[in-house]
């Protein structure tokens, strides 16, 4: 800085930015010092918002279209925060930002890695690529400043546009999963799930970035292959009538992969297998409904009733289950007792330890097995 550019700080300020890109979306504007003088012109124009930050520290006025002189009345906040009761002396620091207002368009997003997706009808996690185009503009500046921490003297929109793909990522997967659409119809029906989820990741967008998105479009979506296996053999078995059997064993499938892999939920993977062993049995009685011979071959009489358990698990209701399920639940340490239980007949839930009949399973359970002693 010459002694000359120093010397013009002697004089009332001209605070512009004339911009000559196609892709700068955020302006500071270069001051010695980051002073500025009482009476400065501060010029805004069309397509542009200007926001002050006081000292580095917090976003103060925002300013719109049209020329502004910066004084105590129109930095209503600069003025609070510095405490300029009767006027401010000259100069005075802060940082002027200048923001590109119009609407950025042709974007592209897109996920790397796969996304998991729980299919609404039948609970099992499914992966799911996906790519597409967006248009965005800013909303709230001053959010966005704040958001994003006012370090930058230039943002273009490599620069946001690679901070906003990796939240376009996070926001879809969360609300692909909210979106409630079958995963063998997400293919085919990329308008539908685009008008569903636009809104969605916009409303999040806006209140955590003070960004907006005009448009979102999901233009590719595809599964693995073995997720369209799995998916066509659910719906194959479901045209027969009978599709729990195979979702039984696909929540026993990815129960025994998680195990291997180290991870897993222990109430999830309960409730996995509850659920699984809950569509047997309801399977079971569907079949003996339909079909009674087989249910009464030889003419023997039908078994007794057993006791019929329903288990609280993780907030969900599980059953009903006897007391030999029960029992392999514990054994496997997938029903304690402290786990809690209701049964027709019983006036409320109550811990499985209270019931005589179930006390007995915890009893019955072996210890742990110790390790193996080591030789000598």
């Amino acid at each position: 800085m010459g002694l000359f550019d120093k010397l013009k700080g002697e004089f009332i300020d001209v605070v512009e930015w004339l911009d000559n890109t196609q892709d700068t979306m955020v302006y500071r504007f270069e001051r010695y010092n980051n002073e500025l003088k009482h009476g400065a012109q501060l010029t805004v124009r069309p397509g542009q918002v200007a926001v002050l930050v006081n000292e580095g520290n917090l976003v103060a006025d925002l300013f719109n279209p049209g020329r502004h002189e910066l004084t105590t009345s129109n930095m209503p906040i600069m003025t609070t925060l510095n405490s300029w009761k009767y006027g401010f002396s000259s100069p005075f620091k802060a940082e002027v930002y200048f923001f590109n207002m119009k609407e950025f368009v042709d974007m592209k997003w897109g996920v790397k890695e796969p996304v998991y997706y729980t299919d609404p009808r039948f609970g099992i996690d499914i992966e799911a690529r996906a790519f597409g185009t967006y248009t965005f503009k800013f909303k709230d500046p001053k959010l966005f400043l704040e958001r994003f921490s006012a370090t930058n003297g230039v943002y273009t929109t490599d620069y946001i546009t690679g901070q906003l793909r990796s939240i376009l990522v996070m926001e879809f997967t969360d609300k692909l999963n909210e979106s409630g659409i079958p995963a063998n119809k997400l293919a085919g029906n990329l308008k539908e799930l685009s008008d569903i989820l636009h809104p969605m990741i916009n409303a999040s967008i806006e209140a955590k970035y003070g960004l907006t998105l005009p448009t979102f479009l999901v233009e590719s979506i595809s599964l693995t292959e073995e997720d369209k296996r799995r998916l066509k053999m659910i719906s194959e078995k479901m045209a027969l009538g009978d599709s729990s059997t195979f979702v039984q064993q696909d929540l026993l499938d990815s129960m025994k992969i998680s195990a291997k892999q180290g991870g897993g939920n222990p109430g999830v993977d309960m409730l996995g297998m509850m659920m699984g062993m809950n569509m047997m049995n309801q399977n079971n009685m569907m079949n003996i409904n339909n079909n009674p011979q087989q249910s009464n071959k030889g003419n023997m009489p039908p078994p007794l009733p057993i006791a019929a358990y329903f288990v609280a698990v993780n907030g969900q209701q599980t059953g009903p289950f006897d007391v030999n399920q029960l029992s392999q639940f514990a054994a496997q340490g997938q029903f304690t007792s402290k786990s809690m239980v209701w049964k027709s007949g019983m006036p409320a839930w109550a811990l499985a330890e209270q019931i005589p009949e179930l006390s007995a399973i915890f009893n019955n359970t072996p210890p742990p097995i110790p390790p193996p002693i080591p030789q000598s």
